[in-house]
């Protein structure tokens, strides 16, 4: 290797050491920017109270059977469409034995009763027509007559209830369970050859269907005690619901339960809403669902992140730092409005040319990063 490249080689590797030199000290002396920083923007802003519960039809009807027996056909399903009157299922009756004898022994005993009522009205009648008896003898036995007439045929009916479970000439069984409403099958919880039991006094008897009306729902949700002051009948819901998110329902608040419940240590508190479901929507019974309450709304108002407010140990007053120079921020007291969670908005101290420090770094996050350049 001749003289000049050499001296070509160390010309080259010393403005090399020089310029690796000078970058690392300017790396060095540049100051690093401690902090992001944000503007006032325009917003809108919805103070709202959330309430979670489930969609549900405003009126369920248990269909309810008026004597015990064993089911012995049904003919609609589950989510079929009924009107008062159609027929959901049939009754076999399985009579009572000490019942059904019972009624026979009376069916037996007016029977008897009514043989002897006939001899004597016979007899009286003949004496009647020749004169021997008043008229008024005779009306009684005639009575007596009549009403043991009436008395079988009352332990008839009666015995043929208990054995058939309606009387021949009844117009509707009650072995038919029908419809009493309109609307459409939300469950059928028995199945044919479950026994039933009659609704009556003193048991309220096994539910054959529950049927309910799907075009009149309405939204059922709790709310915690801290927002229920807040809300008033009347006021705009909207309602999103778990199986259908992109869809969104108007609702109106129309109940506030007057007593709390405690529900894990919280005290929450009922509240309904009527659905509009107007739009044809098909929505099934028990969708998981939440309402949005609105309280306060204001369009277009100046408004911050409410991340970069803080607040004043000692006067609780709110207040942000706003850059002055750089890596420079000096405290400015702010009077803010509305909030909703995410946004706050700024009624006064700020323009909407301030940069509002971001709290995102801090003096030590920038020590370590400053070792770790050197190093």
């Amino acid at each position: 290797m001749n003289k000049t490249v050499k001296i070509i080689l160390i010309v080259v590797f010393v403005l090399f050491v020089f310029c690796l030199t000078a970058y690392i000290i300017k790396t060095n002396s540049t100051p690093l920017k401690l902090y992001d920083t944000e503007t006032v923007s325009t917003e809108n802003i919805a103070n709202k109270v959330i309430a979670t519960g489930k969609v549900i039809p405003e009126d369920e009807v248990e269909i309810k059977p008026q004597i015990s027996g064993i089911i012995e056909k049904i003919y609609l399903e589950e989510g079929d469409k009924v009107t008062a009157g159609d027929l959901i299922a049939k009754i076999k009756v399985v009579p009572n034995e000490q019942s059904l004898n019972s009624a026979k022994g009376r069916v037996n005993n007016a029977k008897i009763t009514l043989n002897n009522a006939k001899i004597e009205y016979d007899r009286n009648k003949a004496l009647f027509d020749k004169g021997v008896i008043s008229s008024q003898e005779f009306n009684n036995i005639e009575l007596s007559y009549n009403q043991a007439k009436q008395e079988l045929q009352n332990a008839q009916s009666d015995y043929q209830i208990i054995r058939d479970g309606s009387a021949g000439g009844s117009s509707s069984a009650n072995t038919n369970i029908r419809a009493t409403v309109t609307g459409t099958i939300l469950e059928i919880p028995v199945k044919e050859g479950d026994q039933v039991i009659e609704s009556n006094n003193f048991n309220d008897g096994t539910t054959i269907a529950t049927i309910a009306d799907l075009s009149k729902m309405i939204f059922e949700g709790q709310v915690d005690e801290a927002e229920v002051a807040k809300l008033k009948i009347g006021m705009p819901l909207i309602i999103n619901l778990g199986a259908l998110q992109e869809e969104e329902f108007d609702a109106k608040l129309k109940f506030i339960a007057p007593k709390g419940e405690e529900d894990q240590g919280a005290v929450q508190f009922k509240v309904k809403g009527d659905v509009d479901v107007s739009g044809g929507q098909f929505i099934r019974a028990g969708y998981s669902a939440n309402a949005s309450i609105i309280i306060e709304k204001k369009d277009s108002v100046s408004a911050i992140k409410e991340a970069l407010v803080q607040y004043d140990k000692k006067t609780k007053q709110p207040y942000v730092e706003v850059e002055t120079g750089e890596n420079t921020f000096e405290r400015k007291d702010i009077k803010t409005g509305i909030s909703d969670g995410i946004y706050i908005e700024v009624l006064s101290g700020l323009t909407k040319d301030d940069k509002i420090k971001v709290w995102n770094k801090t003096a030590d996050d920038t020590k370590d990063q400053n070792n770790r350049r050197r190093n």
